[in-house]
Protein backbone atom coordinates (compact mmCIF):
# COMPACT_ATOMS: atom_id res chain seq x y z
CA UNK A 1 0.00 0.00 0.00
CA UNK A 2 1.65 3.40 -0.63
CA UNK A 3 0.98 6.49 1.37
CA UNK A 4 2.61 8.91 3.37
CA UNK A 5 3.52 10.49 6.54
CA UNK A 6 0.32 13.15 6.47
CA UNK A 7 -2.13 10.35 6.13
CA UNK A 8 -0.19 7.87 8.31
CA UNK A 9 -0.41 10.51 10.99
CA UNK A 10 -4.89 10.86 10.29
CA UNK A 11 -5.14 7.25 10.40
CA UNK A 12 -3.35 6.85 13.89
CA UNK A 13 -5.48 9.95 14.82
CA UNK A 14 -8.87 8.15 13.54
CA UNK A 15 -7.57 4.83 15.02
CA UNK A 16 -7.03 6.31 18.63
CA UNK A 17 -10.40 7.59 18.70
CA UNK A 18 -11.48 4.25 17.62
CA UNK A 19 -9.44 3.04 20.15
CA UNK A 20 -10.65 5.35 23.06
CA UNK A 21 -14.24 4.32 22.35
CA UNK A 22 -13.24 0.64 22.63
CA UNK A 23 -11.95 0.86 25.56
CA UNK A 24 -15.20 2.21 27.22
CA UNK A 25 -17.03 -0.79 25.50
CA UNK A 26 -14.03 -2.88 27.77
CA UNK A 27 -14.62 -1.33 30.76
CA UNK A 28 -18.32 -1.16 30.01
CA UNK A 29 -19.11 -4.69 29.49
CA UNK A 30 -16.37 -6.55 32.20
CA UNK A 31 -19.28 -8.15 34.40
CA UNK A 32 -21.82 -9.96 33.52
CA UNK A 33 -25.06 -9.55 36.32
CA UNK A 34 -27.29 -12.93 37.67
CA UNK A 35 -29.13 -12.88 40.44
CA UNK A 36 -28.77 -16.05 42.57
CA UNK A 37 -31.82 -16.83 44.73
CA UNK A 38 -31.85 -18.59 48.13
CA UNK A 39 -32.62 -21.86 46.54
CA UNK A 40 -29.39 -21.70 44.43
CA UNK A 41 -31.21 -20.73 41.24
CA UNK A 42 -29.49 -18.31 38.88
CA UNK A 43 -30.67 -16.11 36.41
CA UNK A 44 -28.79 -14.14 34.00
CA UNK A 45 -30.10 -10.55 33.78
CA UNK A 46 -27.00 -9.09 31.92
CA UNK A 47 -24.40 -11.07 29.89
CA UNK A 48 -21.91 -8.90 28.51
CA UNK A 49 -19.07 -12.08 28.22
CA UNK A 50 -19.39 -12.08 24.28
CA UNK A 51 -18.93 -8.17 23.77
CA UNK A 52 -16.25 -8.15 26.40
CA UNK A 53 -14.38 -10.36 24.26
CA UNK A 54 -15.05 -9.23 21.04
CA UNK A 55 -14.23 -4.95 22.21
CA UNK A 56 -11.17 -6.59 23.97
CA UNK A 57 -10.07 -8.40 21.14
CA UNK A 58 -10.95 -5.34 18.83
CA UNK A 59 -8.85 -3.42 20.80
CA UNK A 60 -5.83 -5.51 20.71
CA UNK A 61 -5.64 -5.42 17.09
CA UNK A 62 -6.21 -1.51 17.27
CA UNK A 63 -3.47 -0.79 19.52
CA UNK A 64 -0.98 -3.49 17.14
CA UNK A 65 -1.83 -1.31 14.24
CA UNK A 66 -1.56 1.93 15.54
CA UNK A 67 1.82 0.84 17.01
CA UNK A 68 3.03 -0.51 13.74
CA UNK A 69 2.01 3.03 12.31
CA UNK A 70 3.92 5.03 14.88
CA UNK A 71 6.92 2.80 14.38
CA UNK A 72 6.70 3.88 10.08
CA UNK A 73 6.33 7.20 11.25
CA UNK A 74 8.97 7.65 13.32
CA UNK A 75 11.31 5.64 11.30
CA UNK A 76 10.16 8.36 8.34
CA UNK A 77 10.70 11.24 10.50
CA UNK A 78 14.30 10.13 11.14
CA UNK A 79 15.10 8.62 7.30
CA UNK A 80 13.42 12.15 5.79
CA UNK A 81 15.81 14.97 5.28
CA UNK A 82 15.26 18.88 5.22
CA UNK A 83 17.41 20.65 2.96
CA UNK A 84 19.41 21.57 5.68
CA UNK A 85 20.26 17.77 6.09
CA UNK A 86 18.09 17.53 9.55
CA UNK A 87 15.90 14.82 9.82
CA UNK A 88 11.42 15.43 10.65
CA UNK A 89 12.40 14.18 14.14
CA UNK A 90 15.48 16.63 14.62
CA UNK A 91 13.50 19.78 12.95
CA UNK A 92 10.08 18.48 15.05
CA UNK A 93 12.46 19.13 18.26
CA UNK A 94 13.86 22.56 16.99
CA UNK A 95 10.11 23.84 16.44
CA UNK A 96 9.28 22.46 19.54
CA UNK A 97 11.90 24.56 21.28
CA UNK A 98 11.19 27.86 19.21
CA UNK A 99 7.71 27.65 20.39
CA UNK A 100 8.56 27.58 23.41
CA UNK A 101 11.09 30.86 23.10
CA UNK A 102 8.13 32.48 20.77
CA UNK A 103 5.58 32.16 23.99
CA UNK A 104 7.96 33.68 25.97
CA UNK A 105 9.09 36.39 23.86
CA UNK A 106 4.85 36.75 22.52
CA UNK A 107 4.50 37.58 26.77
CA UNK A 108 7.23 40.43 26.43
CA UNK A 109 5.97 42.33 24.40
CA UNK A 110 2.60 42.42 25.70
CA UNK A 111 4.43 44.16 28.58
CA UNK A 112 5.26 48.43 28.38
CA UNK A 113 7.25 50.83 30.36
CA UNK A 114 5.18 52.77 32.67
CA UNK A 115 4.86 55.91 35.43
CA UNK A 116 2.14 55.98 37.74
CA UNK A 117 1.45 58.61 40.29
CA UNK A 118 1.84 57.60 43.98
CA UNK A 119 -0.06 59.76 46.34
CA UNK A 120 0.34 59.47 50.24
CA UNK A 121 -0.92 61.70 52.75
CA UNK A 122 2.27 63.89 52.87
CA UNK A 123 4.42 62.87 50.26
CA UNK A 124 3.48 62.09 46.11
CA UNK A 125 5.88 60.42 43.51
CA UNK A 126 5.93 58.77 40.45
CA UNK A 127 6.33 55.52 40.50
CA UNK A 128 8.44 54.07 37.25
CA UNK A 129 8.34 50.72 35.87
CA UNK A 130 11.37 50.28 33.18
CA UNK A 131 11.35 47.37 30.98
CA UNK A 132 14.93 45.15 31.48
CA UNK A 133 14.91 45.16 27.71
CA UNK A 134 14.88 46.72 24.13
CA UNK A 135 11.35 45.98 22.99
CA UNK A 136 11.98 46.28 19.22
CA UNK A 137 15.08 44.04 19.02
CA UNK A 138 12.55 41.18 21.37
CA UNK A 139 9.66 41.79 18.17
CA UNK A 140 12.22 41.72 15.60
CA UNK A 141 13.74 37.94 17.33
CA UNK A 142 9.76 37.45 17.33
CA UNK A 143 9.66 37.76 14.23
CA UNK A 144 12.53 35.86 12.89
CA UNK A 145 11.24 32.52 15.39
CA UNK A 146 7.68 32.80 13.49
CA UNK A 147 9.32 32.75 10.17
CA UNK A 148 12.00 30.11 10.78
CA UNK A 149 8.72 27.74 12.10
CA UNK A 150 6.85 28.74 9.07
CA UNK A 151 9.86 27.41 7.21
CA UNK A 152 10.92 24.46 8.77
CA UNK A 153 6.67 23.82 8.89
CA UNK A 154 6.53 23.73 5.06
CA UNK A 155 9.56 21.79 4.64
CA UNK A 156 7.74 19.58 7.11
CA UNK A 157 4.52 19.14 5.19
CA UNK A 158 6.52 18.93 2.02
CA UNK A 159 8.48 15.81 3.17
CA UNK A 160 5.25 14.43 4.96
CA UNK A 161 3.12 14.69 1.60
CA UNK A 162 5.92 12.21 -0.01
CA UNK A 163 4.76 8.87 -1.03
CA UNK A 164 6.07 5.62 0.21
CA UNK A 165 5.46 1.96 0.31
CA UNK A 166 4.23 0.07 3.77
Amino acid sequence: MKTNIANLINMVAEDERKLNILSRGVINHIYTVTAKELDGKENIIEDYKEDFESDYSQYNELLKRIEKMKKIIYLKNNELKLPDGSSIQDALVEVSILRKKFNLLNQLCEHKSSNRRITEVNNSYFECRTLNFDAKKIKEELNEIENRIQNIEFEISKLNSIEFEI
